[in-house]
């Protein structure tokens, strides 16, 4: 679990599939991220599921702390056709412009840098994008090269370890 100031992140679950096939339906969401059937859903979720377990980092839900309300999700996930481990963020289109993207990425880049061994994230960015991109280089992720992902191209985002943390 991370906490920030307003927000909870805890891994997803099979169990969460309700709500990550309702985030990811909605057309102003999935126009950059896709959408997912429920059986989809489950798959998916199964694999972030096994990547908790196997590499101990993934993909958590965001949830409000005023209420547990689930408002999107992010974390950390491996790319196998990378060798690289991509900082990500979705949120439901009704909770843009308060921050939480910004705040929980920030958490989870700082929880990834003080746990992995990783000298580098990147985020992946389709084109268009714009509001990805803002999060990003707030966070101080750069363009570093173009790439496809799943057939689509993306602009690859990284942002570096910082000078003054060492490796786990």
């Amino acid at each position: 679990m991370i906490e920030t100031e307003r927000l909870l992140l805890r891994p997803l679950h099979v169990s969460d599939v309700d709500v990550f096939v309702e985030l990811q339906a909605d057309p102003q969401v999935n126009r950059f991220v896709g959408s997912f059937s429920r059986e989809q859903a489950l798959e998916r979720l199964t694999v972030i599921e096994r990547q908790w377990a196997e590499r101990g980092h993934g993909l958590c839900a965001i949830e409000l702390k005023s209420s547990g309300e689930f408002i999107g999700r992010s974390g950390l996930q491996y790319w196998e056709q990378f060798d690289e481990v991509e900082l990500g963020w979705t949120l439901r289109a009704d909770q843009w412009g308060h921050g939480y993207a910004t705040e929980a990425a920030q958490a989870c880049l700082e929880w990834g840098f003080a746990t992995l061994d990783d000298d580098y994230f990147t985020a992946l960015m389709r084109p268009g994008n714009e509001a990805s991109v803002r999060v990003a280089e707030r966070l101080g992720f750069a363009p570093r090269r173009e790439d496809h992902l799943q057939g689509r191209p993306v602009t690859v985002y990284a942002v570096d370890r910082p000078a003054n943390l060492p490796a786990y």
